[in-house]
């Protein structure tokens, strides 16, 4: 896979013109687009034909967690769409994943196509240890392992791969099949911001440890030159 590949660019902006501005400029320079509850509410489902219309691939990054049939249901139409990938909430538990994936790979191959990727979202990169035992309520097992148990659960049932931190992609590498997808957000290049997450680390870090895509916004997006600065992660990550 090349470097540019695996840069999923978040679309966390308002309206459909800004997110099309920015593919149009960005889609040669990385590997997918990120949209996201926000950019999917304003702009509707058909911001991503026209995201693939214009060369790039779309990971639609709206959580489902519901009742087994409706995820399913869910599912269907993120393959209609022709997304990527999409996610759900590992927290959904085993019935729930196991149906999206059926019904996900039954429409694919009703529509004759390659069924995006389906990947489970284990805990959240804005969740640190107080978070999970005081608000969570899980309050006997490290951040870690409730990624690392949620990873292999998914695994089981036939999902594709994880959304993780950055720092529990080697446990997840140690505990799941080579092959099994790691997608983490939290990725700031030494020379941007934190903002609010909380478990982060680089983007040449991230691939070292084995991720094999990484969720990077603002960095991007709200540099003066975002072409520039997709190129300077991609240097990072070739270097």
């Amino acid at each position: 896979m090349n470097a540019y590949e695996r840069i999923i660019l978040a679309l966390d902006v308002d309206t459909e013109q800004q997110a099309l501005d920015l593919v149009e400029k960005l889609a040669p320079h990385v590997g997918a687009f990120k949209v996201g509850m926000q950019l999917f509410n304003s702009a509707g489902p058909g911001i991503v034909g026209k995201i693939n219309d214009l060369g790039g691939k779309v990971f639609a990054d709206l959580k489902f967690h519901d009742i087994p049939n409706t995820v399913g249901a869910a599912g269907r139409v993120m393959t209609r769409l022709n997304v990527f990938m999409f996610n759900v909430h590992a927290a959904g538990g085993k019935e729930m994943l196991q149906t999206v994936v059926k019904e996900v790979q039954n429409e694919a191959s009703r529509l004759n196509r390659k069924p995006p990727l389906v990947i489970a979202v284990t805990v959240l990169t804005s969740i640190a240890q107080e978070q999970l035992a005081q608000e969570l309520l899980i309050p006997d097992l490290k951040v870690e392992d409730v990624v690392v148990r949620w990873a292999q659960m998914a695994e089981q049932t036939g999902i594709d791969g994880v959304v993780c931190s950055p720092k529990e992609i080697n446990a997840i590498r140690s505990a799941c099949r080579p092959e099994f997808k790691i997608i983490t957000p939290g990725i700031r290049p030494a020379w941007s911001e934190a903002n609010d997450q909380k478990r982060i680390t680089t983007p040449r870090a991230a691939l070292d440890m084995g991720a094999d895509y990484m969720v990077i916004g603002r960095p991007i997006t709200k540099a003066p030159d975002p072409v520039a600065a997709a190129q300077r992660i991609i240097e990072e990550l070739e270097g």
